[in-house]
């Protein structure tokens, strides 16, 4: 229930901040610098029709800011929600239409990934597309792109993350243990910016495991309805099925640290427990994990930056976390980091429109970031007019300075 509230705050947020970015870069011309007797502006204009594909793990936030920042920008929009979460997306674009946006401007197209790639990408009437989502979906539909005849298309693209934290020697294992918790098992571990790996300075990994152990004996896992639920269930079978999979191979690659138990009630869903993962090498997790399994790696205290490299390694590059009291180490590894968001002393989730602007780099994506600065932008296009003014008779403000 606080991560539904939360979501629809989220939404809200996208809504008011893309209009008023929509109203200061895009309503008026800028004035650019030019010679005497000339006149040059730039103005923002719409690209076209923008394909907005959005996740399931955010089927209203996501959703919403992807189109909001469309439609702000002076683009169509043909919005794509996920397969498994349709019916609060058309909610959604219910109540745009009944606000004031045209049903000729913005379109609701339910469909599964594959026919929408197939027919709307392919097209080169589409001027761009505003993905959320997995790493491979997003080469496929940049390639898409790439092979169209016709203008060159814009990939707007936030994809998955090997998110990591370190937490050093001087770091509050209270404080380490609760942001773990809330950053790795909140939504059942299934947000884009979860906690999925925690690098551990081994001299106090035995106390940080042992809290979080103790810890997670305590999250109540059942109905999300219910306000007492810590933790609910992973979005289907098939992501169940991928995560008993992992495990079972973390059982011979690795070692299970620790793993709740699932009470009786969750025997009709999908649900998973939440799982801690002791692993002695990055190179042991081939892929990202999407849900509550949570993976500890001990580094010593020389080997931090070699550590970072080796997150750095993977390629991916959407969020990182790190717990640390010496600010000095603390500045080293946030410039090592090719992460996009980096969370120090606090958990990496819940990012806030306009305060935290979120995207990855690498193969987690290509920025700029949702609720940012700079996104709006890239919805749009650059058209500068230079004018003669001498033609018409000169440049009259000129006669006016100094009159005081």
């Amino acid at each position: 229930i606080p991560d539904s509230i939360s979501e629809l705050r989220e939404a809200v947020d996208f809504l008011r901040y893309y209009g008023a970015q929509a109203v200061r870069l895009f309503s008026e011309p800028q004035l650019l610098p030019g010679p005497t007797g000339e006149r040059n502006t730039m103005t923002m204009r719409g690209r076209g029709v923008f394909v907005c594909i959005s996740p399931w793990n955010f089927p209203l936030a996501i959703f919403t800011g992807q189109v909001a920042a469309a439609l702000a920008a002076g683009n169509a929009v043909l919005a794509k929600p996920a397969s498994l979460t349709p019916i609060v997306a058309h909610r959604a674009i219910e109540l745009m239409h009944k606000a004031g946006v045209p049903t000729d401007v913005l379109h609701f197209v339910p469909s599964s990934g594959s026919v929408i790639g197939k027919h709307a990408v392919a097209d080169p009437r589409i001027a761009g597309v505003a993905f959320t989502g997995s790493t491979e979906t997003a080469q496929q539909i940049n390639q898409t792109l790439a092979a169209r005849n016709g203008p060159i298309g814009v990939l707007i693209a936030e994809t998955g993350g090997q998110n990591a934290m370190f937490a050093d020697s001087s770091a509050l294992p209270q404080q380490v243990v609760l942001d773990c918790v809330a950053s790795g098992f909140n939504s059942a571990g299934q947000r884009c910016s979860a906690l999925r790996l925690l690098c551990v300075q081994q001299d106090v990994a035995d106390k940080i495991e042992g809290l979080l152990a103790g810890y997670m004996e305590e999250l109540s896992i059942g109905d999300p309805a219910l306000l007492p639920t810590d933790v609910g269930p992973v979005i289907d079978e098939d992501a169940q099925r991928t995560l008993e999979a992992h495990v079972h191979r973390m059982k011979t690659d690795a070692r299970i640290l620790h793993q709740c138990t699932l009470p009786d009630a969750t025997g009709s869903g999908t649900y998973y427990p939440p799982t801690l993962v002791g692993i002695d090498s990055i190179d042991t997790l081939t892929e990202e994990v999407f849900g509550p399994v949570l993976h500890v790696l001990r580094y010593k205290a020389k080997d931090l930056e070699k550590t970072v490299e080796a997150v750095n390694g993977t390629g991916f590059g959407l969020t990182m976390g790190l717990h640390s009291r010496i600010e000095a180490r603390a500045e080293r590894v946030i410039d090592a980091s090719r992460a996009g968001n980096i969370y120090v002393n606090r958990n990496m989730i819940g990012a806030i429109v306009g305060v935290q602007p979120f995207g990855g780099r690498g193969l987690s994506g290509t920025g700029p970031k949702a609720g940012g600065p700079n996104y709006l932008l890239r919805f749009g296009t650059e058209v500068t007019v230079s004018t003669n003014l001498a033609a018409v008779g000169g440049n009259a403000s000129l006669l006016s300075m100094g009159a005081d």
